[in-house]
């Protein structure tokens, strides 16, 4: 017999072999039915394999992260049969799980397109309704070999010659189709339903631009298929809030050949980024931050002292000036140090919170370039907080609240995750102990829930993620707050204390747009480019409806100006119904339109662009109106 904890702490005798299947069957038949694989000793485990010893058992269904990557891997085996069944000279080379779905790359000369999806699809259908087992079975390395050989699979037999040579190998079965695999997988293909092909790429085996180029088909499934139609309707309206897509006819930014990776922004994207800038001075300024300005180049000593020539190099953009080595900074942090050594600190001067709005450029690879989500360079929202130990906590909780009010701003909201000291650390762990239960406090007594992300911590310290959900349920991780007991201790920072001794201070790195250009991207996206009143690049279009009010218009637009709204005007000889659209497709928020009557009345026809026509009122009523919207940022 061996005793099995469940997540609840409960215990249960089973007899020795029992697999995750008996386990569930044995607390409810329903659970039985849900199970899709476990978690055995903190390890994916497949539910069907025996359970030998002691151990902790968590039962995972599709709701698990566990559940969805066992039952997406089982459907890339399914779309691999599909495809050997059509193509039978077609060769395997791998197909893992990921976010949302699945691939596998084959090597093959036919050019697969969505036109073949149909085929494939139908096929894959077919292997689902015959409801295969899936089983497990282990050769030896040599003999796994000579099996994958027989079967002429070339890169499933360099897949097996690269581990160790006293490897026993794993492979499932299923049918007629068997495939190299350590699992888990689902119990038969019957379980795996609602398999949707998404796309196809190129992608070159092992990542390598050396190897040949691999057809790859990406697919998605979910248990249900109202959830497999609800999430491709979202993928659908993603296309349309592609930020690339809305910066383009929005007129907000433009990525050139001249400069891959460097966002040009246009004269209606400076707008929204100064706004952003202005809302951040603004935040920072009530919540005692004083703002500083580091130089875009430093020497090398720098680097060198704070880590980043050893180990950030590759990522850095470097020159060579009087014969010294400089880099162009790919983040602001030793800088910022420098501006804390600029004169002595006492203690009454902490915590000392310094913020910088610094531009730094970041070698990416140019395959990982997306629009104004992975740049080469970026204006990074840093600040750096220099305090005592003992002032830690309070430092995080006030950081939080600062995060609050800004995501709160643009309807955004969060969840937290906790990432402790990696293996690779530096410091006493009495210390990351210390600074992990004071970020763990800080956020529960301020009502927030975390989750652990263990292992994960900079090495340098602890730190809190904030990962923000747009309106399609999306994830972005923009907020960040970095403990650091290790920067210091390089920079030799001091401040006398009170018994009047030397001592270190510890600091905090924290951002809570990531970077205005990132931010831009995902509340481009959030917003679907119709941003909120405050933050339009232009607030109102006043409309002439005839040649004779094109002056009335002028002075309409010159008194809002005058207000400090961003205004344009439409002068054009044009039906108003099309200045309209177009006003519209240009996500403006207010529209005016000026004729004859409205002239002689002295009001405005007024529309909003999400309330429709909201009737006639008077310039001061307007400017009223739209005045409290954007003093109050109101979310549409």
């Amino acid at each position: 017999m061996i005793n099995i904890t469940f997540p609840d702490g409960s215990v249960r005798r089973f007899e020795d072999g029992v697999n995750a299947y008996a386990v569930a069957e044995s607390i409810s038949p329903r659970l039985r039915k849900a199970t899709l694989a476990a978690e055995l000793n903190g390890e994916l485990y497949d539910a069907a394999l025996p359970i030998h010893g002691d151990c902790t058992l968590r039962l995972l269904t599709f709701a698990d992260d566990g559940g969805k990557w066992t039952y997406r891997h089982t459907g890339s085996h399914i779309l691999a049969q599909a495809v050997k069944r059509l193509w039978p000279e077609v060769k395997l080379a791998i197909g893992p799980a990921i976010d949302n779905g699945f691939y596998y790359d084959f090597d093959t000369d036919i050019p697969f397109s969505p036109e073949d999806f149909p085929k494939i699809e139908k096929e894959i259908a077919k292997i689902v309704s015959e409801n295969l087992p899936l089983e497990r079975f282990e050769l030896p390395r040599a003999e796994a070999v000579r099996f994958m050989q027989e079967k002429d699979e070339p890169y499933k037999v360099e897949l097996i010659r690269d581990l160790p040579e006293d490897a026993v190998i794993s492979f499932y079965r299923q049918g007629d189709f068997v495939d190299l695999c350590a699992g888990p997988h689902l119990e038969s293909t019957g379980k795996c339903k609602n398999i949707k092909l998404m796309s196809v790429a190129g992608a070159y085996w092992r990542g390598s631009e050396k190897n040949k180029m691999l057809k790859r088909i990406y697919a998605t499934a979910f248990e249900k298929k109202a959830d497999l139609d609800e999430y491709i309707h979202m993928l659908e309206e993603a296309k349309k809030r592609d930020h690339r897509k809305l910066g383009k006819e929005l007129g907000l930014f433009a990525m050139m050949d001249e400069g891959p990776g460097f966002p040009f922004f246009l004269p209606k994207g400076m707008v929204l980024k100064n706004k952003l800038i202005d809302y951040w001075r603004e935040v920072h300024k009530r919540y005692g931050y004083v703002e500083i300005s580091t130089p875009i180049m430093l020497n090398r000593s720098l680097w060198e002292r704070s880590g980043h020539w050893d180990h950030y190099k590759n990522n850095m953009y470097t020159t060579v000036i009087d014969d010294v080595d400089f880099a162009v900074k790919p983040m602001n942090c030793p800088g910022g140090m420098l501006v804390y050594q600029t004169e002595m600190r006492s203690y009454r001067d902490l915590p000392l919170r310094m913020g910088e709005l610094g531009l730094v450029h970041r070698h990416e690879l140019s395959g990982a370039l997306h629009g104004l989500f992975r740049v080469r360079c970026f204006t990074q929202d840093d600040a750096h907080i220099f305090m005592t130990w003992d002032q830690m906590k309070d430092e995080i909780k006030n950081v939080v609240r600062l995060f609050d009010e800004v995501y709160s701003t643009f309807g955004l909201k969060y969840s937290i995750e906790l990432s402790t000291m990696p293996e690779d650390h530096i410091g006493d762990v009495k210390d990351w102990d210390f600074a992990t239960e004071t970020l763990k406090a800080a956020i529960t007594e301020l009502g927030k829930e975390y989750v652990i992300n263990e292992g994960d911590g900079a090495f340098y310290g602890p730190k809190l993620d904030f990962h923000l959900a747009d309106c399609l349920g999306r994830t972005w991780q923009c907020g960040t707050i970095q403990l650091d007991m290790q920067l210091p201790e390089r920079f030799e920072l001091e401040y006398t204390g009170a018994d009047g001794a030397k001592h270190r201070p510890v600091m905090i790195h924290r951002v809570v747009f990531g970077s205005i250009e990132r931010f831009i991207g995902v509340i481009t996206e959030h917003f679907a480019g119709a941003f909120p009143t405050w933050l339009a690049p232009v607030q109102v279009k006043v409309m002439a409806m005839t040649d004779r009010t094109r002056d009335a218009v002028c002075d309409i637009a010159a008194k809002l100006e005058a207000q400090g709204l961003r205004v344009e005007t439409d002068l054009r000889n044009e039906k108003i119904g099309f200045k309209i659209r177009e006003a519209q497709m240009q996500k403006i928020p207010y529209m005016l339109i000026v004729g004859d009557k409205e002239v002689e009345n002295g009001v405005v026809a007024v529309r909003a662009r999400k309330g429709g026509d909201l009737g006639t009122m008077t310039l001061d009523a307007f400017e009223q109106k739209i005045n409290e919207e954007v003093a109050s940022k109101t979310l549409d």
